[in-house]
Parts: structure tokens; C-alpha cells; sequence
């Protein structure tokens, strides 16, 4: 553990609450208790996974903050993506603001599956020592082919397309989750260029591909 990687997860971490808190709250009040349900879910889970990261692999630690994209298709899917998760929280703001939400069960249900999903992320990073946040073959990478990865070729993203339309129900915003469902077409133009990053650098990663057919969902996708 060092200090410098200390200092930037804590950094990083505390932008992201500042961030996701002007976003909801400024179009939305202080009040808005389904914003403050999702903070509580999403950066206390997510505080715990970065120490136990910090404790027992920095290194997975420090590729997960590193968000430097070297491939210009892949810097574009995070300028859609930004832009997305913004006009998902305004939106969910100002649905509270002006009482256009859903019910609040519908807040309880998706926050669980929230979690739900949140257990299915760790477990990938136990699985996959490999995974950057960037799009990059990794000196001495080689292909994971067990647990999940046996499954589908990228549960990662498997769990962050569940996480991230459970996050605009749990704000109880119908129109927020209209908004986060391009995040599908978003997801897809990544894998495509990821994939292609990682047949022409990754030894067995064709053979993986027909080994294991589907992309984020068994039988579907």
C-alpha cells in the first residue's frame, strides 16, 4: 500500500460523492430521500471494496482508477456515458422536485437488486486480476476462462448494465431509466472495439470466443 495510491482513491472517491450529490440534489432538495438511498448503496459498498482493494491487491486498485483511455472509440463511449448518468440524475432531481415519481416500493426493490448486482461486480474483480477500467492489453495478460468467464465473456459488464438501470428505480425515476437504457447501445459499441483490441493483442482470446459464445447475458446475448 502507498501513499500516493491512497491519496488518489480518496480523492477520486470523494469527487464522485460531490458529484453525484450536486447532481441530485441541486435540481432536486436535500429531502430527496430516495437520492440519499442510492448515495448510502452506491459509495458505502464502494468504500469498503477500495480498502479491502488497498489491503490485498493495490494493483487491481490502482488499474480500476486509472480512466485514461488510449483508444479514441473508447473516449467517446465515456463522454456519451457521462452525459448520460448526468441527464439520469437531473431528471430523477427534478422528478422529485415537482412529485413525478414512482412508487416507493419500486425504490426498495431496486435498491436490493442494487446490492444484488453490487455482489456480482466483486466477485469479477475476485476473479479477473486483469480488469482496467481502460480498454488495454495488459503485459503477461493471459484469458480467464473459469467461473463466471465460463459463463459469458464479460460479467463486468454484465453487472454494471444491472447497476446502472437499477440506479434511476431506486431514485424512483421512470424518466431517468428511459434515459439509462442507452446505455445498451453505449455498452455494445465498447465491447465491440474492446473485443477487437483483444483478438489482435490477447494469445487465445479467438479460441475463448468460441469457446464461450455469449457476450454479458447466457443464451441472449
Amino acid at each position: 500500500m502507498t501513499g500516493k495510491l491512497f491519496i488518489s482513491a480518496i480523492c477520486k472517491y470523494l469527487a464522485g460523492v460531490v458529484i453525484v450529490g450536486l447532481l441530485l440534489f441541486l435540481p432536486g432538495t436535500f429531502g430527496f430521500w430516495q437520492g440519499w438511498l442510492l448515495m448510502g448503496i452506491l459509495f458505502i459498498p464502494m468504500l469498503i471494496a477500495g480498502f479491502v482493494l488497498m489491503a490485498k491487491n493495490p494493483m487491481l486498485l490502482e488499474k480500476r482508477l486509472n480512466v485514461r483511455e488510449q483508444e479514441g472509440e473508447q473516449k467517446q463511449v465515456l463522454l456519451l456515458s457521462a452525459g448520460m448518468f448526468a441527464a439520469a440524475f437531473v431528471a430523477a432531481g427534478l422528478g422529485f422536485r415537482f412529485g413525478f415519481l414512482l412508487p416507493k416500493a419500486v425504490s426498495i426493490i431496486a435498491a436490493v437488486l442494487f446490492l444484488g448486482f453490487y455482489a456480482l461486480y466483486a466477485e469479477v474483480l475476485r476473479e479477473n486480476t486483469y480488469l482496467s477500467r481502460t480498454v488495454e492489453v495488459q503485459e503477461n495478460q493471459k484469458v480467464i476462462d473459469t467461473g463466471l468467464y465460463g459463463l459469458v465473456r464479460h460479467p463486468m459488464y454484465m453487472a454494471t448494465i444491472g447497476l446502472f438501470l437499477m440506479m434511476p428505480l431506486v431514485l424512483g425515476s421512470g424518466i431517468g431509466f428511459l434515459i439509462m437504457l442507452a446505455y445498451i447501445p453505449i455498452l455494445a459499441k465498447r465491447i465491440r472495439n474492446e473485443e477487437q483490441v483483444l483478438l489482435e493483442g490477447l494469445p487465445g482470446y479467438r479460441d475463448y470466443m468460441r469457446k464461450v459464445r455469449y457476450r454479458m447475458i447466457p443464451y441472449i446475448y
